[in-house]
């Protein structure tokens, strides 16, 4: 076997066994799991998340995913709680932690600290008989499964099980306080996810260029060269969008062009957007017609443009 060989069995052998862990683990999900996560919607505070080494590593992450899907969270270091940080344990709080052998010394003091002031705790292990299970309100017992480090010592298996229950809790509660995109929106306004959740709304321009059928082409080409989105929205008397013209339109019409209105040449029930509509989608739209700008019509307003989107906007705010 030459040593890429060996490589990718390791990665095989390592990958398969922890998807094994995690199917024992799914397939252990019962009545404890319910009153987890019950515990933390009845808890009127924040939920603490804490563990030592690896365990806490996967604890700070836990905690992020709460927090990220609308369930206050925080982490607490065990060993700087023992100086002071316990003080951040509220009496409405409620306590998730994370020990594998559940005999961590570093977490006694949280422990004692949770049972004196009778915080709420759930404790993580996959040891039954361990302290931090026998302490706990809720206990969450992981399966039996060797680590995939071959030796039994590092953990990898375990903290894969447990960060796999820490996205199980966390979309539980999500799916219970109803979190939406929108809300998603609200705690990741940046980066590419707060990008891919922008709204139409939030980039297009409500100056648009607008002109009526009867405008004639000579007023028509001087609405589109003062707005500068290289097209115009063709509207009714009552303001409805009922076609645009496009520099497409122009050329098929070019001759006689000025003798002509908008009516004449404009491209009929054009498409369009609503305005509370991801710019992802507008950005898909514009693709699948080869097209650079989106009226936008809101459905509040009887469905009358609202403004105009540009493919360059969602560029620049990274949607694409």
């Amino acid at each position: 076997m030459t040593q890429s060989d060996a490589f990718i069995a390791t990665a095989q052998r390592v990958i398969r066994l922890e998807a094994e862990a995690l199917t024992q683990l799914a397939e252990g999900i019962g009545a404890n799991f319910a009153e987890a996560v019950g515990l933390i919607l009845a808890a009127k505070g924040r939920t603490i998340v804490t563990g030592m080494g690896k365990s806490g590593h996967i604890a700070r992450k836990i905690a992020a995913t709460l927090a990220s899907t609308g369930t206050p969270s925080h982490f607490v270091h065990p060993a700087e709680a023992s100086h002071g940080d316990l003080g951040m344990i509220g009496s409405d709080d409620v306590c998730l932690v994370l020990s594998n052998s559940g005999e961590t010394p570093e977490l006694a003091d949280l422990i004692t600290y949770t049972r004196r002031f009778k915080i709420p705790m759930i404790g993580v292990a996959s040891n039954p008989d361990s302290s931090l299970i026998r302490a706990c309100d809720v206990a969450l017992v992981l399966p039996k499964m060797p680590e995939a480090c071959g030796h039994g010592i590092v953990p990898t298996t375990s903290t894969t099980m447990t960060l796999a229950l820490g996205d199980a809790i966390a979309v539980a509660l999500m799916e219970q306080h109803a979190f939406t995109a929108d809300n998603f929106r609200v705690l990741h306004p940046g980066g590419k996810l707060g990008a891919r959740l922008t709204k139409v709304r939030a980039l297009m321009h409500e100056d648009m260029p607008l002109v009526t059928a009867e405008t004639p082409m000579r007023d028509t080409l001087a609405e589109i060269s003062a707005k500068g989105f290289g097209v115009v929205g063709v509207v009714d008397a009552q303001g409805h969008l009922t076609g645009i013209i496009t520099d497409g339109d122009l050329r098929r019409n070019i001759d006689g062009l000025l003798d002509k209105t908008a009516g004449d040449i404009m491209t009929a029930a054009p498409m369009t957007i609503s305005p509370d509509a991801l710019a992802e989608k507008a950005v898909a739209r514009m693709d699948e017609r080869a097209i650079t700008c989106l009226f936008v019509r809101d459905p509040a307003e009887d469905g009358r443009p609202c403004g105009i989107l540009k493919i360059q906007d969602c560029l620049r705010a990274g949607v694409v």
